[in-house]
């Protein structure tokens, strides 16, 4: 595992945080749940190629994210057999403690959200542009409910 790995793992462990990305010296944070860290910085063009992850999970929608990020590898204590999949095929090197057949919603009743939106998606950009319709949809959804 490289030291930028390691220094990101150490920290998803150690903080309040969501995921870690690091390199070198820089190192990025978020404590926000889900794919939403992954779609912020694909949103505002952060530069993170080079860049080792440390997340919380790992599934097929979160892994497409990581490639348009261009990270060098991924980590995470759970991380789906299509997840592992995907960065693999795009040259990134997946780490992950436990690897699962489909990621589940938080409260374990069904598949996540993310996952279902790109079930039939091949494509990293085509995911991206349906995860972002997903989350504005979920997010208009909580308002309007509140």
């Amino acid at each position: 595992m490289k030291a930028d790995l390691k220094k990101a793992v150490d920290l998803l462990f150690k903080g309040e945080y969501t995921c870690v990305l690091c390199k070198d010296d820089e190192v990025i944070t978020s404590a926000v749940r889900g794919v939403k860290p992954l779609i912020d910085w694909l949103n505002s063009k952060t530069e993170l190629k080079g860049f080792c992850a440390a997340d919380k999970v790992v599934g097929k929608a979160a892994a497409f994210l990581y490639v348009l990020l261009n990270v060098d590898s991924v980590y995470a204590p759970v991380m789906s057999k299509t997840a592992i999949d995907i960065l693999s095929r795009y040259g990134i090197e997946p780490f992950y403690d436990l690897s699962v057949e489909v990621i589940r919603n938080r409260s374990d009743t069904d598949i996540c959200p993310m996952e279902k939106t790109v079930q039939d998606i091949n494509d990293p950009i085509t995911a991206f542009e349906k995860i972002k319709q997903r989350l504005e949809l979920m997010t208009s959804t909580e308002s309007a409910n509140h």
